[in-house]
């Protein structure tokens, strides 16, 4: 199992663009954890998960970002999920995270 997290824009934007691609689950959920913490200490601001290379999340997956939005919620910012594949759609629909988080696309 591997992921790919990809930083898409500079620190100056508005918010923070971020590509995910492979597989976010058990295996693979502290490394996009420790990523999006590190972002968030450096700037709390609106994400934005390109999610239309990821293949498969888990409920450990969804932890994490619910986690991230529970964080950057105290300075009323958002989590936005653009391109989602309909398999990962799917998961959000299921447990009703669509929503709690803005659906792009």
């Amino acid at each position: 199992m591997s992921i790919g997290i990809n930083l898409k824009n500079d620190a100056d934007a508005e918010f923070w663009e971020v590509s995910v691609t492979g597989e976010l689950d058990v295996s693979t959920a502290d490394q996009f954890k420790e990523y999006l913490h590190k972002l968030i200490d450096e700037d709390i601001k609106n994400i934005r998960f390109d999610l239309e290379g990821l293949d498969y999340i888990d409920s450990t997956g969804l932890g994490v970002i619910i986690g991230i939005l529970k964080r950057i919620k105290v300075e009323n910012k958002e989590i936005y999920i653009k391109s989602p594949r309909d398999n990962v759609k799917k998961i959000f629909s299921i447990t009703g995270l669509d929503k709690i988080f803005k659906m792009e696309g």
